[in-house]
């Protein structure tokens, strides 16, 4: 009944990792028309300024761009359209509440196949200041130049 077995992952928010601190992580599913699955098959997807956000109970992702199938004609979705995120409504209860916190944000990580459903990889975000990204660049360049000096030898 299930498809292929395991996870394949379509697209990455690397933006994300470095404007925000992400605390916990998040699976949920996404609510998609037949045009926008194949196109996130070919990988057609940027989740590039995107986030999410929780009205009426619901949990809805914004701003994340699925380009239209090229074969899709009449049945092609408008790209940045708000689609809606399945979850268990206790979490999405307890997501809003840690959001309501001061500086906490809902964004979305990864886009990701899942033994034949597409799944988003939300992150619980607590946005960086200017410094804090520099203080990250320095790391990661030190460990870098450390992984250098370690081949050469």
């Amino acid at each position: 009944m299930a498809g292929k077995e395991g996870i394949k992952v379509v697209a990455t928010n690397k933006k994300a990792y470095h404007d925000y601190f992400i605390e916990e992580k998040f699976e949920a599913g996404i609510e998609l028309a037949g045009t926008e699955v194949k196109s996130i098959r070919l990988g057609n997807v940027n989740l590039k300024d995107s986030f999410c956000i929780i009205k009426d109970g619901q949990l809805s992702a914004l701003n994340i761009h699925i380009s239209p199938y090229e074969k899709g004609n009449i049945f092609n979705k408008d790209p940045r359209r708000p689609r809606r995120l399945l979850m268990h409504k206790r979490e999405i209860l307890r997501l809003f509440a840690k959001i309501k916190q001061d500086g906490y944000a809902l964004i979305p990580l990864s886009v990701y196949f899942k033994n034949a459903r597409v799944k988003l990889e939300l992150g619980l975000a607590k946005g960086k200041k200017l410094y804090d990204k520099r203080e990250a660049a320095a790391k990661r360049d030190a460990k870098r130049e450390m992984d250098r000096a370690m081949k050469v030898r």
